[in-house]
């Protein structure tokens, strides 16, 4: 597993922004979307300095949607579903307010993020809100997956 693929059932949708003279709008995502299942929550995770790594995670119900609204971030995914023909490959995705982005995790898809630039915010809607008392969530360390360990860091091009 060298190379980022696509993943089964995790979408990648680009964005339209409108700009005019008093700024700009972009949906993020909309209930009639081909993507969307079921509003949960919505949550911002913000503040996020460069070179941090929140990872990895994966649900057993909960879709995840992410959208970087301010920032740059680098996204690993990696499929965990045993029956999926994309099993164990990953894929890699570098989202931010210049290329923005929705992205769609499934259930069973391990992913994290990395952000490339100081003061990173997130933006995700999960299709269920988020309940401790159910173990939905399943967390390992983002050195888990070894071969994963040099996707953290930063490519030169």
């Amino acid at each position: 597993m060298s190379v980022s693929t696509p993943i089964k059932d995790v979408i990648i949708r680009n964005l339209t922004v409108h700009h005019d003279d008093r700024g700009y709008l972009m949906e993020i995502l909309r209930d009639d979307s081909p993507t969307f299942t079921k509003f949960g929550q919505v949550y911002l995770v913000g503040d996020v300095a460069r070179g941090t790594v929140r990872a990895f995670h994966r649900h057993q119900e909960l879709i995840d949607w992410f959208f970087i609204s301010h920032g740059t971030a680098k996204f690993v995914l990696v499929d965990g579903r045993d029956d999926s023909p994309t099993y164990r490959n990953y894929q890699i995705i570098v989202a931010g307010d210049r290329k923005p982005v929705c992205i769609t995790v499934p259930p069973g898809v391990w992913h994290g993020w990395m952000a490339l630039t100081d003061d990173t915010q997130l933006i995700s809607v999960a299709s269920v809100s988020h309940d401790p008392s159910k173990l939905d969530e399943q967390r390992v360390e983002p050195e888990y997956f070894n071969y994963m360990k040099r996707f953290w860091e930063i490519e030169f091009k």
